[in-house]
């Protein structure tokens, strides 16, 4: 330790650096121990010497070191209790950061860490208590008020941290809402902050647009009404959506947001209702939205023997069918040519149909559904072979409306920026094209006031909502290594590509288009097919090595013939392409260093977020950078470890094709140090990181689905066998 006469004569600062340089040089809790007892007795002495001094110059420094002393002791002591683990005395350290707050009123960090303290007390004394204590409550509205003095302190704090406040407060709120003091002390808040604090969470802001509180739902509305004051195209596109869904709460209270806004912007809004409703009719059409009922159908009664549930799924659709043929609204159209067309060609072969239904309802006679079941299969066929015919679609013969819409008010999704130029909707273009999938997703092409044209990917029968959280928790971590000294100095700065998302319904929405990128898939397929091996070679020679018997072999016996294959084959079809599509070594270097970067960066962000479903058509690599890009965020939380058939038990996709596309040390080189930099950054970041994360676990809109897919057990898209050639091996060997 340094003793009092010596720490008395040396300049304060130096003595408060010399504290902090034993604590980090500490190599074990007896060291750590005497630098926190040293600078426990340093405050001490401080304090002495704030209160006698008449100096006001020296006493404002003094003032302004002690509160910093004071939040490095409270933290130190927590980190010692917690690692000797013992219980952390909350009270005394949340007592000393108050008083922090109290020496330094205007210091962002002395009240962001009184109200964290005071929120992980509240977390601490939560866990297996149903009651709240009085005690509890005033943790409650103390963080509240910590985090909102923090957010109105910290304007000019980096991203991370005006997020992880914010999100914080937002979930202490909603989990004690019924607290008369605590919504006294938001309605206070929401005076200080500036409106623009709100823009990054509004899709948790939309999430909880209604719940079993009042109090909270008025304060809801009184914020999101303010945010569409001042930012209209921020929230617009989303509250559109709410007001669309199901849930009659949620619905009126979007409508009425919805309301306040058109007292000041009619055109917007009704600019907003007209591109959602179109869009989301092009998104699934009469033809898909009945190929995917009778499958669906078909598979419940044939496969599940279900057949209320099959009866629910062709009632639901014979009614919005009977709606067009009376000319009233449907959520596929009415008035387009193709709709028009569906009606002629398939509407009294479901007439008939529904008429066997009907029968049935009133006899349960099984031969009446069979008599039905004929029917829809001739109409499933032929709708079938017309899908598969079925690669652009034309705006005159969908969306007339759409097609006219011209010089619009309302944003180009994705585009709006607060205090920025905002680039409007100058129209549409006039055809989509229809990508190959099972899901025939649109590439739609809008065209901007600012002569640029914004490519989006249009996806139906799905839902959106969590990519877009996942965008959010991905530009924060991008936040997070743009601060890190580490991960910030070097020469190819380390990030995660991201884009925009953008919901329209619950079973629909645009992605930003990904430009110049080709998926692992198609590139192993070019390598392949240029010097004619077998796409599915690996699959090939598993099944040869087994005899065909694959499945039936024992453990060893799988291994056995899975290692045959591994030596059979070499995998440098990635690693080739690379360096193929590069003009120069110079160019082909750094595509390589980039692609090693992004696949650390990415693999990192990936296991935290438990992402899943990784096979080549969901990762892409940059033509350009050589970047590793992820799509399709459906299956997070390590829903696919836990499904039936081919669970996932791997971190994230590390397979030898990826591995021999690296630079030349592979695992041991930049990739493992550059994975081993994002996870201390995130480590030290932590309590960012977690803000975001427990935003999306107490989400209301997400909640279900994560339930509804780890219930599910093993029916993911892909999942561990959708590999190249789409068998067991491909580039799963």
């Amino acid at each position: 330790g340094v003793s009092a006469e010596a720490s008395a004569l040396v300049n304060p600062r130096v003595m408060y650096s010399i504290y902090k340089f034993m604590w980090a040089k500490a190599d074990n809790k007896e060291s750590k121990k005497n630098a926190l007892l040293g600078l426990e007795k340093y405050c001490g002495s401080l304090e002495e010497r704030h209160t006698s001094s008449n100096n006001f110059k020296d006493t404002h420094s003094t003032k302004q070191l002690l509160g910093r002393c004071i939040l490095k002791v409270a933290k130190w002591s927590v980190i010692t209790h917690e690692e000797e683990k013992k219980e952390v005395p909350w009270g005394k350290i949340i007592a000393l950061q108050r008083k922090a707050t109290e020496l330094r009123p205007t210091y962002y960090k002395a009240w962001h860490s009184w109200a964290l303290m005071n929120y992980q007390s509240v977390q601490n004394e939560g866990k297996g208590e149903k009651s709240k204590s009085a005690n509890t409550s005033v943790h409650v509205v103390d963080a509240v008020k910590g985090f909102f003095k923090s957010l109105e302190l910290g304007k000019s704090r980096p991203m991370g941290d005006i997020l992880q406040d914010t999100l914080r407060l937002l979930t202490i709120w909603f989990n004690n809402g019924e607290n008369d003091e605590l919504n006294d002390e938001i309605e206070n808040g929401l005076k200080q902050v500036s409106v623009d604090t709100w823009l990054v969470v509004i899709p948790q802001l939309i999430a909880r647009i209604h719940t079993k509180y009042p109090r909270v739902n008025q304060l809801m509305h009184d914020l999101l009404c303010k945010v569409g004051q001042v930012h209209p195209q921020a929230l617009i596109y989303p509250v559109t959506v709410a007001s669309k869904t199901s849930s009659s709460q949620r619905r009126e209270a979007a409508t009425k947001i919805i309301k306040e806004m058109t007292k000041s912007d009619q055109a917007l809004v009704d600019e907003a209702n007209l591109v959602s409703q179109e869009v989301i009719k092009l998104s699934i059409t009469w033809h898909e939205a009945w190929h995917e009922g009778l499958e669906e159908a078909s598979r419940l009664f044939f496969g599940e023997k279900d057949v209320e549930g099959m009866l629910l799924i062709l009632t639901d659709l014979h009614l919005e069918l009977d709606k067009a043929t009376s000319n009233e609204e449907t959520k596929y159209g009415f008035s387009s040519v193709r709709n028009i067309s569906f009606l002629h060609c398939y509407g009294s072969d479901l007439e008939q149909a529904n008429e066997w239904l009907l029968s049935f309802k009133k006899s349960r006679r099984m031969g009446d559904i069979h008599q039905a079941w004929a029917l829809y299969y001739q109409i499933f066929r032929r709708i079938t072979k017309q899908l598969n015919n079925l690669d652009k679609i034309e705006l005159q013969h969908v969306s007339p409306l759409l097609l006219n819409a011209k010089g619009l008010k309302l944003a180009v999704p994705g585009t709006y920026r607060a205090h920025a130029p905002i680039v409007q909707i100058e129209a549409f273009s006039n055809s989509m094209d229809v990508i190959v999938s099972k899901q025939r997703p649109r590439k739609m092409t809008i065209q901007g006031s600012d002569g640029v044209d914004y490519p989006f990917l249009l996806k139906g029968h799905e839902d959106l909502r969590q990519d877009e959280r996942v965008m959010q928790l991905f530009g924060l971590i991008n936040a997070l290594l743009a601060q890190d000294r580490t991960a910030s100095k070097s020469k190819t700065p380390m990030s995660i590509r991201t884009y925009s998302v953008m919901p329209l319904s619950n079973n629909s929405g645009v992605i930003g288009w990904v430009p110049e990128c080709d998926t692992l898939h198609s590139l192993v397929k070019q390598y392949r097919e240029a010097r004619q091996i077998r796409l599915n070679i690996e699959h090939k020679l598993m099944a040869q090595f087994s005899n065909g018997c694959y499945d039936k072999l024992p453990l060893m016996g799988k291994i056995e013939v899975f290692e045959r294959t591994r030596q059979q084959t070499k995998g440098e079809e990635l690693a080739k392409m690379l360096f193929l599509r590069s003009n120069s070594s110079e160019i082909w270097l750094g595509r390589r260093t980039n692609y090693t970067k992004s696949c650390a960066v990415t693999s990192i962000a990936g296991y935290i977020l438990g992402l899943g479903d990784r096979h080549p058509n969901n990762l892409m690599i940059d033509k350009q950078s050589g970047k590793i890009v992820h799509i399709d965020f459906g299956d997070c939380w390590e829903v696919c470890q836990t499904r039936s058939k081919f669970p996932e038990n791997v971190p994230f996709r590390l397979t030898r094709m990826m591995t021999h596309a690296m630079e030349v040390a592979g695992l041991k080189g930049s990739f493992r140090s550059d994975a081993e930099a994002v996870m201390r950054c995130l480590r030290e970041n932590r309590d960012s990181v977690t803000a975001m994360l427990e935003a999306f676990v107490h989400d209301p809109l997400i909640s279900w689905r994560l339930l509804a897919e780890a219930e599910a057990g093993g029916e993911g898209a892909g999942g561990a066998g959708d590999e190249v050639g789409g068998g067991a091996g491909g580039d799963s060997v």
